[in-house]
């Protein structure tokens, strides 16, 4: 396949899936297969880092109103009811500390054998199962969802969504975002309110997952070659300019239709989604091995 058009095409399915609840992982891992292309080399490997950057820098930008109402409230908050340690900044930080620390050490242990096609479909189909019974349960009952906002979020559920994030570091198909909402749902938010703070978690918890990517990359660590060791010619750059673009304004559209989706409908249809993609996966893979 021509290298702009399949730059693009990993642009559009990254943009679509790192925020819906669906794997974005596990989406790329897929179309890697079925195209039968090999993104493992070092090139494709920053070319991975780059367009998840692009994915990333809708966030900040979309909430930009958001985050300087935050920082302009710190720590006292709107109405000055808060602490430092009760502040919706401290709460982000706090759950990506409690996702931080546990997931280095694990994937350090548990390496990189998790990513084949077989536990990824897996791992579709139970955070499918897992995300239908949550919502079904806690999606629309007023009563088991006190914490209708950001600024209601407790420092308890800081943590508890954090060591949730871990299931999806740890193990690739999980979906981060399927991973906080949900967990957030069963800790009493609302909808968009756990929607809202998975977004807000998003932006350390990616720009650190992903810096780290890009710092082994540049020292040519681990199974990524050293980018200064083979350069990037002009047809390179411009292959990863596409994709940087196309994710970021497929991954911005994306955010914004999924917060109006939520404040009218449920997770249920990406549930559903998970788990047909997933027995599909496993269908393939039985077909073709």
């Amino acid at each position: 396949m021509n290298e702009y058009l399949l730059s693009l095409l990993f642009g559009v399915i990254e943009g679509l899936t790192e925020f819906l609840p669906v794997s974005s992982t596990a989406h790329i891992r897929i179309a890697e297969a079925m195209l039968g292309i090999d993104l493992t080399n070092g090139y494709w490997k920053m070319y991975a880092i780059v367009i998840q950057l692009g994915a990333i820098l809708c966030l900040p930008i979309y909430f930009r109103q958001r985050i300087r109402d935050f920082l302009a409230t710190f720590p006292k908050g709107k109405h000055g009811e808060k602490t430092w340690l009760t502040h919706p900044l401290t709460l982000v930080l706090i759950a990506f500390a409690f996702t931080a620390v546990p997931s280095l050490l694990l994937t350090k242990i548990i390496g990189k054998h998790l990513e084949n096609l077989s536990l990824m479909a897996g791992a579709l189909i139970a955070g499918g199962v897992v995300m239908w019974a949550v919502d079904a349960i806690y999606g629309s009952s007023p009563e088991k969802q006190p914490t209708r906002d950001v600024e209601q979020v407790t420092p308890l559920q800081a943590v508890w969504i954090g060591a949730c994030q871990t299931f999806a570091a740890v193990f690739p198909g999980v979906s981060r975002s399927m991973a906080t909402i949900t967990a957030g749902q069963a800790a009493g938010m609302t909808r968009p309110a756990a929607l809202e703070f998975s977004f807000l978690l998003s932006i350390p918890t990616m720009v650190a997952a992903t810096g780290y990517d890009l710092l082994k990359s540049l020292r040519g660590q681990g199974t990524v070659n050293h980018l200064g060791s083979q350069g990037i010619d002009a047809h390179g750059w411009v292959v990863l300019a596409i994709g940087f673009v196309t994710s970021f304004v497929v991954a911005y559209a994306v955010v914004a239709w999924f917060m109006h989706w939520v404040r009218h409908r449920g997770f249920v249809v990406f549930a559903i989604y998970r788990i047909a993609l997933g027995i599909g996966v496993l269908l393939w893979i039985g077909k073709h091995h």
